[in-house]
This record gives structure tokens, C-alpha cells and sequence, in this order.
């Protein structure tokens, strides 16, 4: 007989529901040998972004927080050529027996063929067997968001998998040096 497992998902607000949205990524990676604990730093502390994802830049805050996320904190930075302003909406750091989460409302200004607004969500959990669960999620909405849908390959589901690629790198070679 085989072991169940469940396990934890995105939440999501209203109006980012995937499949109601004009755009959604979905990546996700499984290691042996890392807990959430260790992952968790290098996606909190904003200053580690370029170093493991190439399509992060010019991060800043806004409210005089940072660089590490927090519960409301307002920042902004340069990804796939946009100007991106952000809020973290979701934040429980790493605790034994549930997921850690982050999760930001990200927007574009403009008119109606530049505007973007982004719920981009991202999962750590601690799995059995010394393994970690990271999975991003992101859903989009506006012209800009039909616009990356529409382009194969995709390059957000193909950026995405870069970063959280880079996110487990970094991780366990930041482990194997402690």
C-alpha cells in the first residue's frame, strides 16, 4: 500500500483565480537534502535575487522597509522589462508542520494596452525524507499578460523555472558551506 501525501496549495484572492486569468505559470522543484528553514532566505532577502535569477533587478522599497519582505511591505523592482510595483500580501515564514509563504500583488501602470497586475505566490514545504516543495505560482491580467500567454516558448513558465532553479542552487550550496 501505497503512502498518501497532501499537500499544501496557493491561495488565491479574487480576480487571480488560475484559468480565469489571462495568464498563469505554474513551476515547481523537489530536493532531497534542504528544509523550507533554508530555502526561505533567499527569496526573503531581496539582495540575493540577482545572484541566482538574472530577470530581478533594480529592487528597492518604497516604505523604508527591506531588503527583506515582510508582511506589507512595498517595493519595486525590474523583471521581463518592466517596472513592477509590489505588495506583499501573504507572508508566514518557515514553522514545523506548515508551508511557509510569500505572496505579492504586483501591478504595471498604464492604459489598457500596458497595464498588468500580477498575483505572483510562492510555496515552501518540508516533505518527508529530508526533502523540500518549492513551487511558484503566478496569474496575470491585462494586455501585456495576453501578450506572454500568447508567445511559445513562454517566457515566464521558462523565467520562472530559471529562478526557482537558481532559488535551490543557491540554497544548497549556501547549506553545504555551513
Amino acid at each position: 500500500m501505497s503512502a498518501i501525501t497532501t499537500q499544501a496549495a496557493i491561495i488565491w484572492p479574487a480576480g487571480y483565480l488560475p484559468g480565469t486569468t489571462d495568464n498563469y505559470v505554474s513551476n515547481e522543484v523537489i530536493i532531497a537534502g534542504l528544509s523550507a528553514a533554508q530555502v526561505w532566505p533567499l527569496l526573503n532577502d531581496t539582495r540575493a535575487w540577482p545572484g541566482y535569477y538574472g530577470n530581478a533587478s533594480e529592487i528597492r522599497f518604497h516604505d523604508g522597509s527591506g531588503p527583506l519582505l515582510s508582511a506589507g511591505a512595498r517595493f519595486r523592482f525590474t523583471t521581463f522589462g518592466f517596472a513592477v510595483e509590489a505588495e506583499v500580501t501573504e507572508y508566514l515564514p518557515p514553522q514545523p508542520g506548515q508551508a511557509a509563504r510569500i505572496a505579492w500583488h504586483g501591478w504595471v501602470e498604464g492604459d489598457a494596452a500596458q497595464r498588468l497586475d500580477v498575483h505572483h505566490a510562492w510555496l515552501f514545504e518540508d516533505l518527508e525524507g529530508g526533502r523540500v516543495r518549492i513551487l511558484t505560482q503566478e496569474t496575470q491580467n491585462g494586455q501585456p499578460a495576453r501578450e506572454l500567454a500568447a508567445t511559445l516558448p513562454n517566457p515566464m513558465l521558462n523565467a520562472h523555472q530559471e529562478w526557482i532553479t537558481g532559488l535551490a542552487r543557491a540554497a544548497a550550496e549556501a547549506a553545504a558551506q555551513h
